[in-house]
C-alpha cells in the first residue's frame, strides 16, 4: 500500500493498474523506502533505473546515489555534497530534545530536595552523634512519608530515562555515517547511595552558605572552589568496640563515655588495661631463672616451703614393709596458718633408703591440690609424659641403699599447690630370661618366699617453691563491686581485674589438652564462696570478656566441686 506523498520525480495521475492513491513514492522516517505503482507499467529494462533514480532523489535529495548492501542502505555522496548522509536538522532537533530531558531531570531532583518530606526528614535526624550511611538508611526506612516521596521521584526518573534512551538510539542511527559525531548528554542516574551521601553533605559540609561533598571514608569535606569554609563540626562516632558509647554533651566532637573494655582518654576511647594484680595476688618471685635452677640443683633450703607431713601408713625415718601401697601428703593448711599467702611448687625431693640386697624398686605417683579441698580435687602429675620432667635419682654415700629422688619443675612447669599427695608402691626388679633385660613384678605376684623383699624407709620429703602475697579481702571487694559498684565504671574495672586474675591463675594449669579451672578452686577454697556464687562470677566474667576487643575465651576442665 502506497501512502500519499507529493514527493517524486514524476507527476502521476491515477491509472487503472495503480493503487487508489495519487502518488507512487513513499519515504519512511528511517529511510526505508517502499515503492509500488508506476514502476510496474514501465518496460522491464527501465524499472531498475527508475527505482534507483527515485530512491536517490528521495533518500539522498539528489546529493548522492542510494546504495543498499548487506542489509544496510546509505547514500554514496557526490563530490559537491560530502555530508549528504547527515540529516543535520533532525540531529539538531534530537540534541535539543536531550537537553530538555536533562533540564527536566535536574528539576525533578531539585523538587525532591525542596519537598516538605525531605526537609522534615532532615529536621528529624539526630545531631548529637555521627550518622554513617547505614544509620541514615535505617532512619530512611523508618520514615514512610519520605519513602513514598522518594519512590515518586524514582518512577518519574525511570520514565524520563527511557525517553532519553529512545532519543539517543535514534540519534545514533541518524549520525552513523556523519563525519562529526553528535553531542550526546545522558542524565546521570542517582541511586539511593547518592542521596545518602547527599544527606551527609547537608549535615556536615553545609556551613557559611556553601554546600560541599562529604567523604565517609576520610571524614572530610570537599568544598566548592577548594575552600574550607563549608566544613561543619563532625560529631563523635557512636557504636561498638572503640567507638564512643555517647558523645560529650559540651563538645559533640569528643567521646563522653565508652563501651565495656575501653576507657575515656582525652576524648577518645582506648582499650582498658587491667591494673597490676600484685595488690590481690602475687605470681612471680625475685629469683632469676639461672638462680632458681642453681638453688634447685643444690636443693637449697632458701627455696624450701615448709609443709606438714601427714600419713597413716608410715612414719619418716622408720622402716616399713613396702609390699602394700603407702599414702602420704605434705600440706600447708594455709587457711589456718597462712591465709595471706598462696604457694608455688618448683620441685619435690625424697630421700628413700632400702635394706641391703633388696630387689624392690620404688614407684611414686604424685597428685597436687592447688588451693585445698578434698583429694578428688587434685590433679595427677604426668611424670615423664609429653615432655614433662622425670624423677632424677642420685646415689648417696651411705651404708644403706639410699637415693635422692628429685623432681624439678622449674619456671616452665611451676604451678600452685596447697597439698601434695604422694602414693608409694613397690615393684620387684628381676632379670629377664635373656639376662639383658629387667622384668618388674608386683610384690604379691612374687611367690618365692625365700626371696628377700627387704624394707624401706623415707628419711625426708621436701617441697621447693615460694610463697606469694594473697589478699582475699581485696578480691572479695572486687566481687562485691559486680553487684554494688562504687562509682560509674568501677564495675567494669572490677571485672577487668578479675579477668586478669582468672587468666593468670589458669595459665599456671598443668599440661594437657585443656586448662584446668584453677580460678574456681581459688574462689571455692581460699575465699570460701559457695558453688552458686562461683558459677555466677564465672558467668559474669565470660559475658564481660565477650564484649572486649580481640579476646578469645577458652574452655577449661572442672577440677573443684
Amino acid at each position: 500500500q502506497v501512502t500519499e506523498t507529493r514527493t517524486g520525480p514524476l507527476g502521476c495521475s491515477n491509472y487503472d493498474n495503480l493503487d487508489s492513491v495519487s502518488s507512487v513514492l513513499v519515504q519512511s522516517p528511517e529511510n526505508k523506502i517502499q515503492l509500488q505503482g508506476l514502476q510496474v507499467i514501465l518496460p522491464e529494462y527501465l524499472q531498475e533505473h527508475f527505482v534507483q533514480a527515485a530512491l536517490s532523489y528521495i533518500a539522498c535529495n539528489s546529493e548522492g546515489e542510494f546504495i543498499c548492501k548487506d542489509n544496510d542502505c546509505w547514500c554514496q555522496c557526490g563530490p559537491k555534497f560530502p555530508e549528504c548522509n547527515c540529516p543535520y536538522m533532525d540531529i539538531q532537533a534530537m540534541e535539543e530534545n536531550l537537553v530538555r530531558i536533562s533540564e527536566t531531570w535536574n528539576a525533578y531532583n531539585s523538587e525532591f530536595e525542596e519537598s516538605d518530606e525531605f526537609k522534615l526528614f532532615m529536621k528529624r535526624l539526630p545531631m548529637n552523634y555521627f550518622l554513617n550511611t547505614s544509620t541514615v538508611m535505617h532512619l530512611w526506612t523508618m520514615d514512610s512519608n519520605f519513602q513514598r516521596r522518594y519512590e515518586q521521584l524514582e518512577n518519574s526518573m525511570k520514565q524520563l530515562f527511557l525517553k532519553a534512551q529512545k532519543t539517543v538510539h535514534k540519534l545514533f542511527g541518524l549520525s552513523k555515517r556523519c563525519h562529526k559525531q553528535p553531542l550526546i548528554r545522558m542524565p546521570r542516574q542517582r541511586s539511593s547511595n547518592y542521596w545518602l551521601n547527599r544527606i551527609q553533605s547537608f549535615l556536615y559540609c553545609n556551613e557559611n552558605g556553601l554546600l560541599g561533598s562529604f567523604s565517609e571514608e576520610t571524614h572530610t569535606c570537599t568544598c566548592p572552589n577548594d575552600q574550607v569554609a563549608c566544613h561543619g563540626f563532625l560529631p563523635c562516632t557512636v557504636g561498638d568496640g572503640s567507638a564512643c558509647l555517647s558523645c560529650a554533651p559540651d563538645n559533640r566532637t569528643r567521646c563522653g563515655s565508652c563501651n565495656a573494655g575501653y576507657m575515656l582518654s582525652q576524648g577518645l576511647c582506648k582499650p582498658e588495661v587491667a591494673d597490676s594484680t600484685e595488690h590481690y595476688i602475687g605470681f612471680e618471685t625475685d629469683l632469676q631463672d639461672l638462680e632458681m635452677k642453681y638453688l634447685l640443683q643444690k636443693t637449697d633450703r632458701r627455696i624450701e616451703v615448709h609443709a606438714i607431713f601427714i600419713s597413716n601408713d608410715m612414719r619418716l625415718n622408720s622402716w616399713f614393709d613396702p609390699s602394700w601401697r603407702k599414702r602420704m601428703l605434705l600440706t600447708l593448711k594455709s587457711n589456718k596458718y597462712k591465709s595471706s599467702l598462696v604457694h608455688m611448687i618448683l620441685g619435690l625431693s625424697l630421700q628413700i633408703c632400702l635394706t641391703k640386697n633388696s630387689t624392690l624398686e620404688p614407684v611414686l605417683a604424685v597428685y597436687v591440690n592447688p588451693f585445698g579441698g578434698s583429694h578428688s580435687e587434685s590433679w595427677f602429675m604426668p611424670v615423664n609424659e609429653n615432655n614433662f620432667p622425670d624423677w632424677e635419682r642420685t646415689k648417696l654415700d651411705l651404708p644403706l641403699q639410699c637415693y635422692n629422688w628429685t623432681l624439678t619443675l622449674g619456671n616452665k612447669w611451676k604451678t600452685f599447690f596447697e597439698t601434695v599427695h604422694i602414693y608409694l608402691r613397690s615393684r620387684i626388679k628381676s632379670n629377664g630370661p635373656n639376662g639383658n633385660e629387667s622384668i618388674y613384678y608386683e610384690p604379691l605376684e612374687f611367690i618365692d618366699p625365700s626371696r628377700n623383699l627387704g624394707y624401706m624407709k623415707i628419711n625426708n620429703i621436701q617441697v621447693f617453691g615460694y610463697s606469694m602475697h594473697f589478699d582475699p579481702e581485696a578480691i572479695r571487694d572486687l566481687i562485691l563491686q559486680l553487684d554494688y559498684p562504687y562509682t560509674q565504671g568501677s564495675q567494669d574495672s572490677a571485672l577487668l581485674q578479675l579477668l586478669e586474675i582468672r587468666d593468670r591463675v589458669n595459665k599456671l594449669s598443668p599440661p594437657g589438652q585443656r586448662r584446668l579451672d584453677l580460678f574456681s578452686c581459688l574462689l571455692r577454697h581460699r575465699l570460701k564462696l559457695s558453688t552458686s556464687e562461683v558459677v555466677r562470677i564465672q558467668s559474669a566474667l565470660q559475658a564481660f570478656n565477650a564484649k572486649l576487643p580481640n579476646t578469645v575465651d577458652y574452655d577449661t576442665t572442672k577440677l573443684c566441686s
